[in-house]
């Protein structure tokens, strides 16, 4: 965080903290969402960097472009599943698309505000609502089941071999029955007085859930029960100020192989063996959006709008591309041989693997790209802007 985040960090903490004093009616949960809001909202601190110009040598065209409903506050990324595109909005629109061509197949309204979504897999759509109620729909849109939680749920419920898992804004995992909706087991764990409001959410693989925490912890549970295999430190809080000290893991981890990536805000990057838990190796590098790994390749965007290719085996830094400062990019894509990531000002920039440079790059909207983008093919990717707006962008 830079001096001038720090200080009005610091003013705004004051500010929110006077308010709590005479607000008694509110919850602790809501209070630590409303400091995390007021402190790290989607307004940057410092105006993105004005863009260079490119010599470009990739072409991009838009191959065509959806609309599903604004995101407000929460965040929202497409899914790919069996030629199909998903996506959702905070108005409570569900919607399902043509991958190729963006044709609507159906559409639904879960008749509440959506806050996490869209999850796929066992023939199920899923999505999540700020009244911590999770949806079930088939892939044909009818309405299977509703099941409710603890509280918002702020991340796609995944699918595993008959489980749907959720996490909820309060810290719980829950894993809920796939056939009715019925629950069969929650993890809970407690949080630091001080976190950031995060669209993490889970990631399932091989039988264990992963997920990320504050104060840099990553965790892997049973899918079956829920029970606890290990607890890893991805990062450790330092400073002096509970701002200073906030070192949270914000985005997905990614399974890889026998290792699990994970990367914390004001924190590090850390390689974990998935059976043990064990810390392989780390570096300091702070990401909000998060990292994507690839033939031997880790690609993460930093918080401040670099974005670095990593070895995965040590962690050594391959390129830095430093031309996009403060544009608060997504968690890279992999294209073959580009990555993608997209910016607040709706751009999504196409680097070259080799060395990092800008190849490309094409304009959505004028509204933030989401933090997750996603790959059609090694051609097409899709990115949901926060205005709604569903794109689908191809590599010549």
């Amino acid at each position: 965080m830079s001096l001038h985040q720090f200080k009005k960090a610091s003013l705004n903490l004051l500010a929110v903290t006077s308010l709590l004093l005479i607000t008694a009616c509110s919850t602790i949960s809501d209070l630590k969402t409303d400091v995390s809001d007021k402190i790290f909202g989607r307004e940057a601190a410092d105006a993105p960097d004005p863009l260079v110009e490119i010599k470009e040598t990739a072409t991009t065209q838009l191959l065509w472009q959806a609309k599903v409903g604004p995101a407000e506050d929460f965040d929202f990324s497409p899914v790919l599943e069996a030629g199909y595109a998903y996506a959702a909005s905070a108005n409570g629109e569900v919607v399902k698309l043509d991958a190729t061509n963006g044709k609507q197949v159906w559409r639904v309204n879960a008749g509440e505000k959506l806050s996490g979504g869209v999850g796929v897999g066992g023939s199920l759509v899923l999505v999540g609502t700020q009244k911590g109620v999770v949806y079930a729909y088939d892939i044909e849109g009818k309405l299977q089941w509703k099941s409710k939680l603890s509280s918002e749920i702020l991340s796609a419920p995944k699918y595993f071999d008959g489980i749907v898992i959720a996490r909820t804004g309060d810290s719980r995992i829950y894993g809920i029955n796939a056939n009715d909706g019925s629950r069969k087991w929650v993890y809970d764990r407690t949080s630091p007085a001080l976190t950031l409001r995060s669209s993490a959410g889970v990631v399932v693989d091989g039988g264990a859930v992963y997920a990320g925490f504050g104060g840099g912890k990553l965790i892997a549970i049973r899918a079956d029960n829920g029970k606890m295999l290990w607890e890893a430190s991805v990062a450790q809080p330092k400073g002096v100020t509970e701002i200073e000290r906030i070192a949270d893991i914000t985005s997905l981890p990614f399974v890889d192989g026998p290792l699990v990536y994970a990367v914390a805000y004001q924190g590090r990057i850390a390689a974990v063996d998935r059976i043990t838990g064990r810390v392989i190796w780390n570096r300091d590098i702070s990401s909000l959006s998060g990292i994507s790994v690839e033939d031997g390749r880790i690609f993460v965007s930093h918080a401040l709008g670099s974005v670095y290719s990593l070895d995965y085996t040590t962690g050594k830094t391959f390129w830095r591309q430093a031309a996009l400062k403060n544009r608060q990019l997504s968690a890279p894509v992999p294209m073959g041989s580009l990555v993608a990531v997209g910016d607040v000002e709706g751009y999504v920039h196409f680097l070259s693997r080799d060395d990092g440079a800008i190849a490309s790059r094409i304009k959505t909207s004028n509204s933030p790209v989401m933090p997750m983008m996603a790959a059609v093919n090694s051609t097409t990717v899709l990115a949901q802007t926060r205005d709604g707006g569903i794109y689908a962008i191809q590599i010549k």
